[in-house]
């Protein structure tokens, strides 16, 4: 549908030098100023989200409900940042000295790299961009290599903005590339803060090469999130959950539920719950209303689908439902369940793809054992109605 030229070294170097000078300037507009302009890219987006939600789902694959309420997510961290631009304040300290405070100031780093993941290739920008704008700071974004056309809609629509305020472009800079980019931008002394989402394996070597010149380091990372059911949980609201949790995204999200942690005396009764529902998820065209599961997003993340699964049946897993691919064109899967042992090597890695891993567990202690019995940190959650256990969750 399209074809996206990508950036060079040489035109790495030219937005940088544009947004090195743009920094001087916009550093000096003072705060509430900055959260005005970042209110009318709010408005600017609000004004396109159903066409830029569309084509995020058409680049991307999640459903069309996802793609919109992506976009909706910068969006709401547009007008968060708004209110924030008004409360960058800093303490005035008593000193010991006689007739003297201490007063403390806030002062941009400068620019902010930003670099996002294919799965989300909108709302991480959002939490990372507004956020940096209304602080003073410029931003120079790099998006995934599979959704160019998302990184090219948002710049058009944000620069929109900075033109009708004669203000620089590049003060937001972007640019549509590979690995390449991104290392320039890790290693790049004139980017104080780099924010990196995508594997482990990736964030270590930016984490190692933007700490070797001393800069900071946002990252998100891999997850491998457990989700607990107790045995007085409600079923019907823990079965829907975990439904959406699983199979939402087609299993690509880093908060995605891999690891679902059933109490044994209700373990049965969820798990042919859960089985039903999935046998009627609606697979297909992710821009098709009814749609809940769309395709993965490239031909390698369904080889990963299909090598994940042969590695789980070496490893003692036992598909419940589920388990294959779908022989249509796309990159369709089908969402499944595997019954398997904590201990097995294979639910130690994060796969990313709608396969959820069913576990059982008689304690509560137990429980969280296995839970924190993974490498990968990021979300988890608990389904009672007992305080007590709450809290010591």
């Amino acid at each position: 549908i399209a074809e996206v030229v990508e950036g060079s070294m040489e035109d790495y170097e030219e937005g940088m030098q544009a947004c090195v000078e743009a920094a001087h300037m916009w550093k000096q507009l003072p705060a509430p100023k900055r959260g005005d302009i970042v209110r009318q890219i709010g408005d600017a987006l609000r004004a396109k989200l159903q066409e830029l939600g569309r084509l995020l789902s058409l680049e991307m694959g999640k459903i069309l409900a996802e793609g919109i309420g992506e976009i909706q997510e910068i969006i709401d961290m547009c007008d968060f940042a708004v209110g924030l631009s008004r409360q960058l304040n800093g303490s005035i300290i008593p000193s010991e000295r006689p007739n003297h405070a201490m007063l403390e100031v806030w002062n941009p780093l400068g620019i902010v790299g930003v670099i996002t993941a294919f799965n989300f290739p909108s709302a991480v920008l959002g939490w990372n961009a507004c956020i940096a704008l209304v602080c003073g700071n410029c931003v120079v974004w790099k998006g995934a290599p599979t959704t160019p056309l998302v990184t090219i809609a948002l710049t058009k629509v944000i620069a929109g903005v900075l033109e009708k305020n004669n203000l620089p472009g590049a003060i937001f800079t972007a640019y549509c590339g590979g690995a390449e980019i991104g290392q320039a931008i890790a290693k790049d002394t004139r980017i104080q803060l780099v924010s990196f989402t995508g594997s482990s394996k990736v964030g270590l070597m930016v984490q190692q090469t933007v700490n070797q010149r001393f800069g900071k380091c946002l990252l998100e990372l891999s997850g491998n999130n457990a989700l607990i059911v107790m045995d007085d949980a409600d079923i019907k609201l823990a079965v829907r959950s975990v439904l959406f949790a699983a199979v939402g995204t087609a299993g690509q999200r880093c908060t995605t539920c891999r690891r679902l942690l059933l109490h044994e005396s209700i373990y049965e009764k969820v798990l042919d719950q859960l089985v039903g529902l999935y046998k009627q998820v609606k697979i297909g065209d992710p821009l098709e209303e009814g749609t809940l599961l769309g395709p993965l997003h490239t031909k390698t993340s369904k080889e990963n689908f299909v090598k994940g699964i042969e590695v789980i049946k070496s490893q003692g897993g036992k598909i419940l439902t589920g388990g294959s691919v779908i022989e249509s064109e796309g990159n369709f899967v089908q969402p499944t369940i595997v019954e398997i042992s904590p201990d097995a090597d294979v639910v130690k890695e994060e796969l990313f793809a709608p396969v959820l891993y069913v576990m059982k567990f008689k304690t509560l202690k137990e429980a969280i054992e296995i839970n924190n019995s993974v490498p990968q940190g990021l979300s988890s959650s608990i389904f009672t109605k007992r305080p007590e256990a709450i809290f010591t969750w």
